[in-house]
């Protein structure tokens, strides 16, 4: 069942920049984790922060629809979106350590959520939180709930900002790179709660990231995004067997394998374009091994290649171009 539902999305920054994100769907099923994908400066970010509203100040959404469980999140009003932010859609922010509040100790930022939410009182509020960090791996929970951030290392505030999301028994979760500028070891920590939640509560997950073996362990679909298009949406078996779309591909291909001796890496040639400075035709074309003119400098359709799997590029759609078996190449 689909829960999340984006229908080209829009978002501009009025006068200066337009098509930051531009014609982006995807959907996100229940219980299932759709992972967001591409390098810095895709959009993949905006896109999610637009579906609660939090986009900043200057920036607009100036198309299309976000409907969360039959309702368009972008006709709510302030106060209806503050209802279901941390309600039935949690969020997971990149920074945890910017994003918790310095000046209030955890526990009460998690039991916040339920009071606003639930209507609890402070004290069996607080008993829940105490339940949510234990919850999420955290030791000493009756001691912890006292603790302020800067009090915890960082893996630890990131189970705190999961244990917020989490608080009042969410349907979606929206997770903004939730393993950034954590170690590997506690990255891997912070995967396998996230599993193990969106398993145990049966959530639904999007999940920001720009990691793909982080896409490959945890995710179920993928969305692939590039200088603000979605170049490619398909399921993550899909994707690392039989890409759909050459900036697929070549992120793929950049992946180190282990115990293979290369010379040098593989790199993508050239760099993202700005916004404002995106080509008319296909955005990743100045960058593809296999573009052609003068076809490739044209607006390439959002095409299908089978059922769940969709591509921004014409020659695999047309059958011009196949990548499956070059992906390592």
């Amino acid at each position: 069942m689909t829960l999340l539902s984006v229908e080209g999305l829009t978002i501009d920054l009025p006068g200066r920049q337009p098509g930051l994100v531009e014609d982006v769907s995807f959907q996100v099923s229940k219980g299932r984790c759709t992972a967001l994908i591409g390098e810095s400066g895709c959009g993949k970010t905006l896109t999610s922060m637009s579906i609660l509203g939090l986009l900043p100040a200057a920036v607009r959404v100036t198309a299309g629809a976000v409907w969360f469980d039959g309702v368009d999140l972008l006709s709510c009003t302030p106060r209806q979106l503050r209802r279901i932010r941390g309600g039935p859609v949690g969020m997971v922010f990149q920074e945890p350590m910017s994003s918790l509040n310095p000046t209030m100790t955890v526990g009460d930022q998690i039991a916040e959520a339920r009071r606003l939410h639930l209507g609890e009182r402070r004290g069996v509020a607080l008993a829940r939180a105490r339940d949510l960090l234990e919850r999420v791996g955290i030791p000493n929970a009756a001691r912890r709930i006292g603790a302020y951030p800067h009090e915890m290392s960082g893996g630890m505030q990131q189970r705190v900002m999961i244990a917020a999301a989490i608080a009042c028994e969410p349907r979606l979760v929206i997770a903004d790179e939730p393993t950034t500028a954590l170690d590997v070891t506690i990255q891997a920590e912070i995967l396998a709660l996230l599993r193990d939640l969106q398993r145990d509560l049966d959530l639904a997950v999007l999940l920001v990231t720009h990691d793909l073996g982080v896409v490959a362990d945890f995710c179920d679909e993928v969305v692939v995004m590039y200088a603000g298009h979605i170049a490619e949406r398909t399921t993550v078996d899909r994707l690392f067997y039989d890409p759909g779309h050459p900036y697929s591909s070549a992120l793929l291909a950049a992946v180190p394998q282990s115990g293979q001796a290369r010379s040098r890496l593989t790199v993508i040639p050239g760099r993202v374009p700005s916004a404002g400075g995106f080509p008319a035709g296909c955005r990743f074309e100045p960058r593809c091994a296999h573009a052609v003119e003068p076809h490739c400098r044209e607006p390439q359709p959002d095409a299908p290649l089978g059922e769940g799997h969709r591509t921004r590029c014409g020659r695999v759609a047309s059958g011009d171009l196949t990548l499956k078996g070059a992906v390592r190449g």
